[in-house]
């Protein structure tokens, strides 16, 4: 994983991610990756033991790993959440938004290109796992 692309403070989980379906099989794993296809409440009773989370993005055009990471994140999910796939600098942001700390791009981004996108915006307009207030609830509290 590039340096950079990751935003937390603790050493990066390393170990592989198995599947969910793999991962609900077992007890010992302490990764999983879920596809975009996959219901993210499944891993809900399973959050403490949870060390990584990895959420495929197999198409940018395929959004339904953000409900995913909002999901996890408005459950408790504390660990490492990383969008891995077809991650496109315009997305970090909004994923940022929806509680992802670190990415694993198909494709290699520009670091100077991701630091522009998530300084571009100062406010934003509706509330999010990243507990940002709105816009709205600035000016009317």
């Amino acid at each position: 994983m590039v340096e950079g692309l990751r935003y937390r403070d603790d050493v990066a989980h390393e170990e592989p991610a198995v599947t969910l379906d793999a991962f609900l099989d077992q007890s010992n794993a302490t990764a999983v990756r879920l596809e975009s296809d996959e219901d993210a409440r499944k891993l809900l009773p399973f959050l403490d033991r949870l060390a990584l989370i990895e959420v495929a993005f197999p198409a940018f055009r395929d959004g339904r790993g953000y409900s995913a990471g909002r999901i996890l994140r408005e459950a408790g999910y504390t660990g490492e959440l990383r969008a891995a796939g077809d991650v496109l600098v315009d997305q970090i942001l909004p994923m940022r938004r929806c509680g992802f700390d670190a990415f694993a791009p198909d494709k290699p981004l520009d670091p100077a290109a991701v630091e522009r996108a998530l300084g571009r915006y100062s406010n934003v307009y509706q509330k999010a796992a990243d507990g940002r207030a709105p816009a709205w609830k600035l000016r009317h509290g």
